[in-house]
């Protein structure tokens, strides 16, 4: 029988997988992420799960009409550029 993913692995992958093309996160009612997220994890609660990832760094969570976007830190909307700026410089 083939091993589940952790649920770090399961969302991660969910936002490469199944953003669109221009967007650099998923809509987690849109994208159908919820309703997988609870099947393959027998009814866990997905918000719970991101919440957690978010609180550890592993995910950014942007609200947004109708539910949340979630994304990889990488991939994640609103630094500012001052931010930005002293990350660059190993200072932020």
């Amino acid at each position: 029988m083939e091993q589940k993913l952790s649920q770090e692995e399961f969302v991660k992958k969910a936002i490469v997988s199944l953003r669109k093309e221009g967007f650099k996160g998923i809509h987690t009612v849109y994208s159908g992420f919820n309703e997988a997220f609870k099947k393959y994890f027998e009814g866990e609660n997905p918000i719970d799960a991101t919440n957690k990832l978010a609180t550890e760094g592993k995910i950014v969570i942007r609200p947004v009409k109708g539910g949340v976007m979630l994304y990889l830190p990488e991939d994640a909307p609103g630094a500012s550029g001052a931010d930005q700026t002293l990350k660059k410089m190993g200072l932020g």
